[in-house]
C-alpha cells in the first residue's frame, strides 16, 4: 500500500497512477448496503472484471479500520459483502458528513457516491462508475432531503458514469438541479436522462454521444473551458433488463407508503426503499441493478482509456 494525503492506495492502483494507465473508481456502499449476499460480492467482482476486460484498472473504495482505501483487496471486499467487521461491529454507510468521524473511530465504512468521489479525486483518479446517483428526494420541498451526491458532482472534475438518478427520487427536480449546478449531463447512446430501472424518463440530456471517445472529449472540453464540476455520463440499463416505467412507479409509491408507516427516514431510507422495491417486483429490480452496474463499469473503463488522449 502507498499513502497519499492520508489515503491508502493499493499497489496495483498506485502503479497504474505512476504509469498513467486508466483507472476506474468503484463504490462500496452497493456491496455493504445496496445488494443482498451473495449477489453483492458477485456483482462487485463482475464490475471489477468488466473494468479489467476493457483494459483499465478497477479501484473499489472504502474505509478499513479508519483508513480511506483506494483499491480494496479481495478479502476486504468479502468483509464488506458480509456487512460485518471481523471481531464484531457493523459497516457504516459513509457520506462526506460522517467520513471523518468514521475514520477517527478507526471504524469500517462503505462509501457512497459522494464519499467515493471525494476519496478517489484526492487520490488522483478521474473516472468513477456507480449504479445511480442520489438527487432530490420526493417531498424535498418539505423535508429538504437532497443527496450530497449532487454537491460532490458540483465540486469535483471527474467523469461519473451512472444509469441516471435512482428511480425513487424526484427525477425532474434532480435534472433541474443538475443544470443549476452546471453539471453537464451526457447521454451515452441515449437522448434521454435514464430512469435507472427504465431506459427513458422523458427528460433531456445536454448532449448525446455514441462512443467513449466522444464522452471523453466532452469532459475534456468542459474542464479546459473553465468547468470545475463533474461530467455525468448516463448509460441506460441494458434493454433486456429494463422494467416498465409504470411498474416501477407503482412499486415506488407502495414502498414510500411503507416507509412512512414504518417511520424510516435519513440514511436508512434509500436502502429500505430499494429492499421494498425488490420485494414488490419479485426481484426484477435486483437483476436490473446488477446489470446496469456491470454495464456502467465497462463504459467507465472505455472512457478512462479515451480520456488519456485528451488530457
Amino acid at each position: 500500500m502507498k499513502n497519499v494525503r492520508g489515503i491508502r492506495i493499493a499497489n496495483g492502483v498506485a502503479n497504474a497512477l505512476f504509469e498513467r494507465r486508466p483507472i476506474v473508481a468503484l463504490e462500496s456502499t452497493v456491496i455493504a448496503h445496496g445488494l443482498p449476499k451473495p449477489l453483492n460480492i458477485e456483482t462487485a467482482r463482475a464490475c471489477e472484471q468488466a473494468v479489467i476486460a476493457e483494459g483499465a484498472v478497477p479501484a473499489t473504495v472504502g474505509i478499513v479500520d479508519g483508513a480511506a482505501v483506494i483499491g480494496l483487496s479481495e478479502e476486504e471486499i468479502e468483509v464488506f459483502a458480509d456487512a460485518s467487521v471481523p471481531g464484531g461491529g457493523s459497516i457504516e454507510k459513509v457520506n462526506p458528513s460522517n467520513l471523518a468521524a468514521v475514520m477517527v473511530r478507526c471504524a469500517w465504512g462503505a462509501t457512497t457516491v459522494a464519499a467515493t468521489m471525494g476519496i478517489a479525486f484526492e487520490g488522483g483518479l478521474r473516472v468513477f462508475s456507480t449504479g445511480g446517483i442520489g438527487g432530490v428526494h420526493r417531498g424535498a420541498n418539505e423535508s429538504f432531503d437532497i443527496s450530497a451526491d449532487l454537491t460532490a458532482l458540483a465540486n469535483m472534475p471527474m467523469v461519473c458514469v451512472c444509469a441516471g438518478a435512482k428511480a425513487i427520487l424526484d427525477l425532474p427536480k434532480t435534472r433541474e438541479l443538475l443544470e443549476t449546478l452546471g453539471i453537464p449531463v451526457v447521454g451515452y447512446g441515449t437522448e434521454e436522462f435514464p430512469a435507472f430501472y427504465s431506459r427513458a424518463s422523458g427528460l433531456e440530456v445536454d448532449i448525446s454521444v455514441a462512443t467513449a471517445d466522444e464522452a471523453a472529449e466532452v469532459a475534456a472540453l468542459h474542464w479546459q473551458s473553465g468547468g470545475r464540476t463533474a461530467v455525468l455520463v448516463c448509460a441506460p440499463v441494458p434493454a433486456q433488463f429494463e422494467l416498465s416505467a409504470n411498474e416501477v412507479e407503482r412499486a415506488i409509491r407502495q414502498a414510500i407508503e411503507e416507509a412512512k408507516r414504518s417511520e424510516v427516514r435519513g440514511k436508512a431510507l434509500t436502502p429500505f426503499l430499494l429492499s421494498q422495491m425488490e420485494r414488490l417486483t419479485g426481484g426484477s429490480t435486483l437483476e436490473a441493478n446488477r446489470a446496469l452496474l456491470v454495464n456502467n463499469a465497462g463504459v467507465a473503463a472505455r472512457i478512462a482509456k479515451s480520456l488519456k488522449r485528451f488530457m
